[in-house]
Formats: structure tokens, sequence, C-alpha cells
């Protein structure tokens, strides 16, 4: 196949008009399909996967219109494309069935679905809106943290596990107190055996606090406004800051309430004639943001859980009873959380942990 700069049909650049281009992305190379005003193929080809060769085949051509699906490389390729002037279309990779869907599943035919779709409707699309360069990196640092996290504890329960198959266990404790002084009550055949292990959960523990140490510098420095959302107990920087990270624009809703149905803890609906099942929430979303925020609604709910409005509520749901009703009242509170959470970003208001309640006491008085 020819150039895409010498494409030419009876003389006459086939690269006028408005053009619509469907990008499949791949991690080596990438396909798409780029569709005239009449909704014709005009050119279809691939190209690899990188800035340079991304510049080289889009930075040449008029204003166009690029749909393509969220994955590991949509963040900057859109920034790219949007920087070279193009109109970027992000789909939601799980909701265009088109393509999820198929039977038929290939690079080309994905790139010439994404094209027709954006050219008819862009909606179609469920378009998603990637946060900036400088959030992204932030983020990498949270997730970096998650990853060490997740590895420490594999570790500490292989630890924990291996000791079990001897008949010995260690004493109780928190992973981030888990270390050589854990194994004081084993045999010392064990103990030697596990050293290597346990200096490995040392280090993680080290690394770990300096992620939470750049997290915290992070907050006070360049996102001050997750001080509004630390005056809940049980958030703290970590939670607040993924918080500000994954939302970014909190005037992106219209209502607090849709904070909790973006990070997927909103009950999923089916509506048909008059049945109305109750449905588990849709997980749609970041889900560490998710993770965190059912983290803190344990905290909420727990031992150490400060008296407030959220707690209280939460507290009658759980005692509500029937089957897996602690479960559910973790979610809901969790959910009630991200949406507190919205409330103070966008208000600035001083939280008061039980002001519904004195509403109450004041209104029967």
């Amino acid at each position: 196949m020819q150039k895409i700069s010498t494409m030419r049909t009876s003389g006459k650049n086939i690269f006028q008009g408005q053009l619509t281009i469907g990008l499949d992305l791949g991690d080596r190379s990438s396909a798409y399909c780029v569709l005239n005003e009449a909704g014709e193929i005009v050119l279809e080809h691939k190209l690899a996967t990188t800035p340079e060769a991304m510049k080289q085949v889009f930075g040449s051509l008029p204003r166009c219109r690029i749909a393509m699906e969220t994955g590991t490389h949509s963040p900057w390729v859109s920034r790219l494309l949007t920087a070279l002037g193009h109109e970027v279309i992000v789909g939601h990779a799980q909701k265009v069935r088109l393509i999820t869907k198929s039977r038929r599943k290939d690079d080309r035919l994905d790139a010439r679905t994404l094209a027709r779709l954006a050219r008819i409707d862009p909606a179609l699309l469920s378009p998603v809106k990637h946060r900036s360069a400088q959030a992204q990196l932030h983020l990498t640092e949270i997730r970096a943290r998650a990853v060490l996290v997740s590895a420490r504890t594999a570790l500490v329960n292989a630890a924990r596990g291996l000791v079990k198959s001897y008949g010995e266990r260690l004493r109780k404790c928190g992973t981030q107190q888990f270390g050589r002084e854990t194994t004081s009550g084993l045999s010392t055949g064990l103990r030697e055996a596990l050293e290597p292990l346990l200096r490995e959960v040392e280090s993680l523990n080290e690394r770990i606090q300096e992620y939470d140490r750049r997290i915290e510098k992070m907050a006070k420095q360049t996102y001050p406004e997750t001080a509004l959302l630390k005056q809940v107990k049980g958030v703290g920087d970590l939670i607040a800051t993924t918080y500000v990270l994954t939302l970014e624009d909190p005037h992106r809703f219209r209502k607090s309430r849709d904070a909790g149905c973006f990070v997927g803890l909103q009950p999923g609906r089916r509506n048909s004639g008059e049945s109305e099942p109750q449905m588990r929430i849709s997980k749609e979303g970041d889900e560490y943001l998710r993770t965190l925020l059912v983290q803190g609604a344990h905290y909420i709910l727990g031992p150490f859980g400060k008296d407030s409005d959220l707690r209280r509520w939460g507290q009658k749901l759980s005692a509500r009873g029937g089957k897996n009703a602690k479960k559910r009242a973790v979610v809901a509170v969790a959910r009630k959380l991200a949406v507190l959470l919205h409330r103070l970003w966008v208000s600035g208001e001083v939280y008061e942990p039980l002001r519904n309640s004195r509403k109450a006491m004041s209104a029967a008085a």
C-alpha cells in the first residue's frame, strides 16, 4: 500500500473535507482506518505505536476526528494527537459492544468500527476524558506504592503458611510491623530458613514508608485541596490525594451524588415491567480508588472510627441483619464517603461530623 503522503485519486488529494479516523491501538503496532465525508474508506494501514510514528502519520493531516479505545497507550496517544490539532474521542473499551462482543475481531475491523461509530455519533463510544500528564505521573507514584504493598502482603502470607506446615505459628501483627523479631518464637532452623524472606519484607516496609512521605509532601505542596477531604476521620493523604488525582476536575459532575456512580459504587439497575431486582454495584471507574474508599469505610465503621452521621447511618444499615448486611453497609458508606468528599471539595465547607444529628435533635426539642 502506498504511503499516506502520496495517496491520490484521479489526480486529486483524497484527504480533503472532514475525515474520520478509527485507531485501534496495539502494544507494538496500531491499525487505522480513514473515512471521508461520505463514509467511504479511503485508507487502511498500520503504524508503530510510538510518538515518532504517530507524528509522522497524523502530523501532516488536516484537523480530523480520531477515535480510539481506552487502554495502556490511549493516555499519551490522545494527548499527542490533541496537541497536533485533531479532535480526539477516547471510547470506553468495555462499553463499545460492537467490538467487545464481536465474533470477528481483528485490528483492521476494530479500526473500521471505531471510525464508523465516531462518524455517526461519538456518544455511541461512551467517551471518557483522560487525566493530564502531571496527574498521571503523580498517580504512578501512588500505584507503584500499591504494587509494593501487594508484594509485601504476598510475602507475609507466604511466611505464615510455610511456618504452619511445621506446626508452628508467627505471632499476630500488621504487615507494616512484620519483621525478623516476629520469628523470635520459632525454632532455629525455621528462623534461618525465613531470614532472607523477612529481610525482603523489611526492605519493602522502608520503600513503602518512602512513598508515604512523598505522597504526604505531594498533597501539601501540589494539592492543598486535599486538606478539605482530610477533615473526615478515616481519610488520610493516600485516599485524599488519589481521590483528587482520579477525579482531577470536581466540576465535571453536576451533582456530588454522581461521584458515587463515577467510582462504580452505585447499584446497577434493570427495570422490566414491574420487576426491579436488587443488583450488585457496577464496579465501573477506577478500581484502586474504589478499594481505598472501601478501606476508609471499614475504618469509619470499625472500632477506632469517630462518631459521625456517616458512622451512625452505616451502623443502622449493618444492624438490619440479613445476609451480608455488614458488607453491604461498608459499600454503602464508601459510596456516601465518595459523595461527601466531592461536596467538601466543591464547597470548601468545614466538615461537621454530627451536623444532621444535631439538626434532628433541635427539631425534636
